[in-house]
């Protein structure tokens, strides 16, 4: 569906676009999963995306920093268009950070660890002062007294804070959140999204997929539906929650909302 026809709500920034997309084509084999995504995001927006299990969400953003290969299609993320250009796409993913539904930890390294892992072997940054952002970072997730246990020692909450920590001491740009409490306890879900609330009030540009809509509501610029490979509809999140154009976007919010 092209984004001409969605109301894209209001944007912080109308001159610095972050990520473009534009006729976003991606098959698994014949199974036509993203059938022509035309979305930009601007600097420090944040967008929430929501949609049925099999809709493309997840995979659209794997596609941001090439976990997944588009083919058709343009991404240009902060000027570098993603092709098979090796070069660019370290680029790309140097800028941007990914925390996935199940927390991708390594088990036999510290938490300490697991954070200047990416810092000393990628960025090339000292040990000791890969070790202070690391500390630095856990603070800011509330968590710097976990630093010496091993990921198997923490909860969900924790581990998914830590996950979070990891992609930050990274300096993206860009954070990506495919489903990060779709995995946790009920009671462990607020620890997470608390530190997602804060990362959004200092200004990092986000595109979450999740079916929190009360974090969708707080924190959103722009809400968007997915369906069947393609952007049904995108709101501000007052309009898309309380007069919602399309009727299959009816149909999910009456069944995710009670």
């Amino acid at each position: 569906m092209n984004m001409d026809a969605v109301n894209v709500g209001n944007r912080p920034n109308h001159q610095a676009k972050m990520i473009e997309i534009a006729d976003l084509h991606k098959w698994f084999g014949e199974f036509h999963v993203l059938r022509g995504i035309d979305l930009s995001v601007d600097k420090k927006e944040r967008i929430v995306i929501c949609g049925p299990s099999g809709s493309g969400k997840s995979t659209l953003i794997r596609c941001i920093n090439r976990l997944e290969e588009h083919q058709k299609g343009r991404i240009v993320v902060d000027g570098i268009e993603l092709t098979n250009n090796l070069k660019n796409i370290e680029r790309v993913r140097a800028e941007v950070g990914m925390v996935f539904q199940h927390f991708n930890l390594f088990p036999h390294l510290s938490i300490l660890e697991n954070l200047t892992l990416g810092q000393i072997w990628v960025r090339k940054v000292p040990k000791k002062q890969a070790e202070e952002t690391a500390m630095h970072v856990l603070e800011k997730v509330h968590i710097a007294e976990q630093a010496k246990k091993y990921p198997g020692q923490l909860s969900g909450g924790q581990q998914q804070r830590v996950a979070i920590a990891r992609s930050l001491c990274m300096n993206p740009k860009i954070m990506l959140f495919d489903e990060p409490t779709s995995a946790l306890d009920p009671e462990m879900i607020k620890e997470v999204l608390d530190v997602m609330i804060e990362l959004a009030r200092e200004g990092m540009t986000m595109i979450v997929v999740s079916h929190e809509m009360g974090f969708a509501r707080s924190v959103a610029h722009r809400v968007l539906f997915m369906d069947f490979g393609q952007i049904v509809e995108g709101n501000t999140p007052d309009e898309f929650f309380q007069n919602p154009q399309h009727e299959r976007t009816r149909l999910f919010l009456s069944q995710i909302l009670h």
